[in-house]
């Protein structure tokens, strides 16, 4: 039966003694609308509740109509290329989801088996990314790989702090060495734990920060130097080994001794799987932990990350809290608390799920859909390809300035254009020393076949041949671009 049909809870059964006509008018009118046309009740006759809590509710179909209705504006989540986000998962995840909402994964003494569940993911992970011992590692789940790189930075920085003290020398001016090209998170890490970020700027026709430069403006300050394992930019893989062996040399010349954070928020889930031969994990003995986010291409609906360190030792023992007031005495390392079970839960499917061959098709199907959407997006003409593809299944494409004329359009313009289909295509700007670069970027995720790229060509295609059309427009040269 429909939680519709169900009688009020404060509504008595009319009697002689008790008339219909006089209950409640809230209860008549409540129940007066179970049986009208769903756009005919009163709770839709009017604008829907913004700014304060209403004196009376509704029935649940009512409101599920009202906001179901309203969240048809925000677009269809395949269609947005933006995005590094899983946008689809298998009915039986959904299940497992839905079962599992109502569980807090904090409370591993009251939810035992979510709680080896998500032990099993990061010892899983270590091994996928060749920890020295990957059974007696440690790692944890985050709400995702922002938080992650959080707890990565804390780590680092703590450990810099033990080391400066066994030195005798102060420890109050820590700095973190990353490439303009990093995600804001890392920005966030330093604003808020008072680190000093030590930006090194692209170089002329770079995508990625250069090692040698990288290294070259560590000092004894310096709590660690992040390589990012897929720009959010435009998909490439920083070069790793390089970077390591740039601060093997650094510590023969100087003495100094520091250690990389992998950022693999994407590619932490794809290298292993489509450039198993990369080196860029804990095979090398500098990096010291890598985080990831399950919720991009580990294939999870938003909500989960997750972080492992290279050795138990690696993560200083004072990050890591005893509760006892949910039950039981037990370990807590986050930044965050609470949060439903529901995506580690989802991760664990996955891996089961798929295996490596699966992941590995997966990945590999959506490479194939990026190399090829590059090469149909670069046949049109006006557009330079900046990446295929070949690293994360990730396109990027600048507007070419060597035409005779001036184009009437900019990639500001087609993003927007591009939105009268659906289409969510970003334009936005390279970082600090390559902001005159403009560029737009589409993000293959599982679920985007062929037949959309060959849509999204098609549409773009159209678009062009209306700039062509109206020779008297100008191009917007900036504009509200945004990207992940």
């Amino acid at each position: 039966m429909s939680t519709d049909a169900a009688p009020h809870p404060t509504t008595p059964h009319p009697t002689a003694a008790h008339p219909a006509d006089a209950r409640p008018i809230a209860s008549r009118t409540h129940n007066t609308d179970l049986v009208r046309p769903m756009y005919a009740r009163q709770s839709l006759l009017g604008s829907a509740p913004r700014h304060e809590i209403p004196a009376e509710g509704m029935a649940p179909s009512t409101a599920y109509h009202l906001i179901h209705d309203e969240l048809i504006l925000d677009g269809s989540s395949r269609f947005n290329l933006a995005t590094f986000c899983s946008t689809w998962m298998e009915p039986e995840a959904h299940r497992l989801m839905a079962e599992t909402f109502d569980k807090n994964m904090i409370d591993k003494d009251e939810y035992p088996q979510t709680a080896e569940l998500e032990m099993r993911c990061v010892h899983m992970l270590a091994k996928l990314w060749n920890a020295p011992d990957a059974d007696a590692t440690i790692g944890t789940s985050t709400i995702g790989s922002s938080e992650a790189c959080m707890l990565g930075g804390l780590a680092l920085k703590w450990a810099w702090r033990e080391r400066m003290a066994k030195l005798g020398k102060p420890a109050d001016k820590p700095n973190l060495v990353m490439g303009t090209n990093t995600q804001v998170c890392w920005h966030k890490f330093c604003r808020y734990w008072d680190v000093e970020p030590r930006e090194v700027p692209l170089g002329n026709d770079e995508t990625i920060t250069h090692p040698e430069r990288a290294a070259a403006v560590c000092d004894e300050n310096t709590i660690g130097v992040v390589a990012v394992l897929g720009s959010t930019f435009t998909g490439h893989y920083e070069d790793v080994v390089s970077l390591s062996a740039a601060l093997d040399q650094l510590q023969e010349t100087t003495g100094l001794d520091i250690p990389i954070h992998v950022d693999g928020a994407s590619g932490g889930f794809v290298a292993p799987f489509l450039q198993p031969e990369l080196v860029w994990d804990f095979r090398l003995p500098r990096v010291k932990s890598i985080n990831t986010s399950g919720h991009k291409y580990g294939l999870v609906y938003p909500g989960v990350g997750w972080i492992v360190w290279r050795e138990l030792k690696d993560l200083h023992q004072d990050l890591v809290f005893k509760v006892d007031y949910l039950g039981g005495s037990m370990p807590t390392l986050a930044i965050n608390f609470s949060r439903p079970a529901s995506q580690i839960v989802a991760q664990y499917y996955n891996m089961i799920r798929l295996g490596r061959a699966g992941y590995r098709a997966i990945h590999q199907a959506c490479q194939d859909v990026a190399i090829d959407l590059a090469k149909q997006i670069e046949a049109l003409g006006p557009f330079e390809i900046l990446s295929y593809g070949h690293d994360l299944p990730v396109i990027a494409w600048t507007q070419k300035t060597t035409q005779k004329e001036p184009a009437n359009w900019s990639l500001y313009d087609l993003s927007d254009r591009l939105r009268d289909r659906g289409w969510q295509v970003p334009t936005y700007r390279m970082p600090a020393n390559r902001g005159e670069v403009v560029l737009q970027r589409a993000v293959i995720r599982n679920g985007f076949t062929h037949d959309l790229a060959g849509m999204l060509v098609r549409d773009i295609k159209r678009h062009l041949e209306w700039f062509a059309s109206q020779p008297g427009l100008k191009p917007t040269l900036d504009g509200a671009g945004f990207h992940h």
